[in-house]
Parts: C-alpha cells; sequence; structure tokens
C-alpha cells in the first residue's frame, strides 16, 4: 500500500480541549497546524459530560458538548487542519509520525510535535478487582457515552467507586438514566461535610474486594477497615477516578516520563525530554479540569513558535521530585531560560487528607522556600505550590525536593 508523506510546522496529537486550544493560538500565528484525533469527533472528554460548568470557574457555564465544539470550531476558524478518525502508530524518527485513517498510511514530519493524547480512568482489571466477568462494569468515561452518545440501557441500582468530582458527576449520569445509586465507596477517611452527597450515603475507609454475579453482575463485595465484610447488592458498578495519562505514544517515542505523574516530564514551557516534542493538558497530569487543559494548551502556542524560530531545547534540567504523601508535581522540571508554570502556580497532589499543610521546597540542603497552604488538602483535588521561589534555585544543582510539614 502506498504511504503518503508530507510536512507541517506543527502536528498536534489529540483534539481534546488542550490540543484544540493549542492549534487555535498556533494557526492564529500563522503556523500550518494539523491536528489528529483517533476518535470520529473533535473535542474529548467534554463531548460526553452533559453537565453544565465548562468554560466558567463561577458554575453555570456550558454543557460539555457545547464546550467541545466551542473548542473544535475554535480551532478551525483560525485556521487549523482537524482530521478524525485518524490513529498515530508510531515515530518514524524525531519528529516523524506514521499514522493510518480512511485515506491510508501517512508519515508525517513536523517542525514541532504537541502531545495532547489525554488521559484515561484505570478500569476493574487494572484496579486487581477480583471476581467473575459479568456485564454492568463501567468507568465513568464509558457510562456516559453509554447514557449520552449511545442511550443504551445501564441499569436499575448503581455503587460508584470513589469520591472526587469525577464519582460525583457519574452519580449524577446514572440518576439523569433512572438509575438509584446505591452507594459512592471509597478508601478515604469520612471528609468534614459528613458521609451523606445528595441523599446517597458514602462509605468510606471502604475497599471493593469482588465482583459478583455471571450474565449480569449482582453485587459488589466490600471490606471496611474494622475488618467487617458486606456484599451490596446491585447490577452495576462504576469505577471512577485512578487517572493515568494515555502515555503509550510517549513511550513509544522513547520521551522520558516523570514517576509520580506517569506523564512525560516537562518544564513550564511543556518542553519534554525529546527535542521539538511538546506536551500539553491532562497526559502530563491526570486529572485537571478542561479548561486548565485548554489554557495549557494555548500557553504552549509561544514556547513552539519560539522553538520553530530557533530551534533551541535545553539540556540538563533539575527535575522536581515529592515526598509522601504528595504523589506528584507538575511541571516537573525546571526550564533554565526563567519560564515560569501557569498562572506562576505548581499543581500538586496528596494521597491523603492533610488538615494544616505547609509545603517545604529544598535543594542541596538549602531551603529555598516555605508556604502554609489556607485550606486543608484533599486526595483527587489540586493542591498549589507558588513558584516564587525559582529565581534562588541553582539550575546546575541537584533535584529540587518538596515536602509536607
Amino acid at each position: 500500500m502506498t504511504r503518503r508523506e508530507r510536512t507541517v510546522d506543527v502536528l498536534v496529537v489529540g483534539a481534546g480541549p488542550a490540543g484544540l486550544g493549542a492549534a487555535a493560538e498556533l494557526a492564529a500565528s500563522g503556523a500550518r497546524v494539523e491536528v489528529l484525533e483517533r476518535e470520529q469527533s473533535a473535542g474529548g472528554i467534554p463531548r460526553h459530560c452533559h453537565h453544565g460548568g465548562f468554560g466558567s470557574r463561577r458554575g453555570g457555564g456550558l454543557s460539555g458538548p457545547e464546550y467541545a465544539r466551542r473548542c473544535t470550531a475554535a480551532a478551525e476558524r483560525a485556521g487549523a487542519t482537524l482530521r478524525t478518525g485518524v490513529t498515530v502508530t508510531g515515530w518514524a524518527g524525531p519528529r516523524v509520525l506514521d499514522a493510518t485513517g480512511p485515506g491510508g498510511l501517512e508519515r508525517i514530519t513536523a517542525g514541532a510535535v504537541l502531545l495532547a493524547t489525554g488521559a484515561r480512568e484505570r478500569p476493574r482489571s487494572a484496579r486487581l478487582v477480583p471476581g467473575t466477568r459479568p456485564a454492568g462494569v463501567y468507568t465513568t468515561g464509558e457510562l456516559q457515552q453509554a447514557v449520552h452518545l449511545h442511550h443504551q440501557y445501564i441499569g436499575t441500582r448503581a455503587v460508584v467507586v470513589g469520591d472526587e468530582p469525577v464519582s460525583h458527576a457519574a452519580a449524577d449520569t446514572l440518576r439523569a438514566a433512572g438509575v438509584e445509586v446505591a452507594a459512592l465507596v471509597t478508601g478515604d477517611p469520612p471528609a468534614p461535610l459528613g458521609r451523606v452527597r445528595r441523599g446517597t450515603p458514602v462509605l468510606t475507609r471502604t475497599t471493593v474486594t469482588g465482583l459478583t454475579g455471571r450474565g449480569r453482575l449482582t453485587g459488589v463485595a466490600l471490606r471496611h477497615d474494622d475488618g467487617r465484610t458486606t456484599t451490596l447488592r446491585c447490577d452495576t458498578v462504576v469505577f471512577t477516578g485512578d487517572w493515568i495519562p494515555d502515555h503509550e505514544l510517549a513511550r513509544r517515542g522513547a520521551v522520558a516520563l516523570d514517576p509520580g505523574t506517569r506523564g512525560p516530564a516537562h518544564d513550564a514551557s511543556y518542553r519534554t525530554g525529546e527535542q521539538g516534542v511538546f506536551a500539553v493538558g491532562n497526559l502530563l497530569h491526570a486529572v485537571e479540569s478542561a479548561g486548565t487543559a485548554a489554557a495549557e494548551g494555548r500557553a504552549a502556542a509561544a514556547p513552539v513558535l519560539r522553538h520553530l524560530t530557533t530551534g533551541s531545547w535545553p539540556a540538563g534540567r533539575p527535575a522536581l521530585t515529592v515526598a509522601a504523601p504528595l504523589t506528584w508535581i507538575a511541571p516537573n522540571l525546571i526550564a533554565p531560560d526563567g519560564g515560569r508554570p501557569l498562572n506562576n502556580r505548581f499543581v500538586l497532589r496528596t494521597e491523603r487528607r492533610l488538615t494544616v499543610p505547609v509545603l517545604v521546597v529544598r535543594q542541596n540542603g538549602l531551603l529555598l522556600h516555605r508556604q502554609r497552604l489556607l485550606l486543608p488538602a484533599r486526595p483527587g483535588i489540586p493542591l498549589h505550590l507558588s513558584a516564587d521561589w525559582l529565581d534562588r534555585a541553582d539550575l546546575q544543582g541537584a533535584t529540587v525536593r518538596i515536602s509536607v510539614h
């Protein structure tokens, strides 16, 4: 089969909010931009999130599909070429990608590659939950697509595994589909607001130990931290949260991954360890809001354009690491040219609740910064570290370590 070959200025892989935001800014600046998306429609996860709040920090705003259409239209209006139903299959060289789609095989060479492949929830199998393999088991994304895109029958009584914002969105989707939500199940301790959300009990300090049922799910086996076990009757279970970056393409391109985020290691200019390869959005830090991902995409346009002009690329950037109970920080490389992260702050996560956390930044044994957070920190919710200390960091020094006291 004949393979078509061509060249573009910037090749964006992934047409979610981050990729579309970058494409709109880059194309508006005159770059020849092409966006490849393996799904049949652009817009990413918001396409099947029918709740409101997209595009607004104060609530209200657009529904997910409306927001996805707005992001897509902005990129196309700016002059970016969007191609859906096209899958990138691998790398043929630095900034050279192979793809396949309705038109056959392609090889695309780009001045810069921007990875915006997003994140996904880990399914039941990846969480090592034993039991049978009945129908009625979903992740949030699978549930939302089944309800809003395919209008499928879901079930009558469901259990949601998780107690994060995405878990509550899953519960709302179930209710919209006429499904009773029996409980939310989480291993976290009780939150100050109590153990009931919208009339649904939240079972804290509880672990799912198995699924029962043959052709159809009949129950979820639970173990509480005091040793009690029970089986909660249901015909549907939704595994939420536990996000992982969709990093397969980055790995195939030998892009170095950060051990905390499991996405590409990157600096504040969204530069990875491979020259000319940038990364944005939830590929870097699963998972932030669609608005944050879009803002990162727009912010990445300037460093991409500088690279197209100068071809320069930093080397030997100090890494940032975190100590438990912190789980990751992004960005996780220090830019030697003075680049600052979006909104002049780093994003972090914690694996357990912290009542009055104080973040401490050290390098080479020296204290660079101390910051007391004004609010408690919770798993699944971002906490932020000011970047004001960056001028005091040694750009030739050792790893910068962030701990909590």
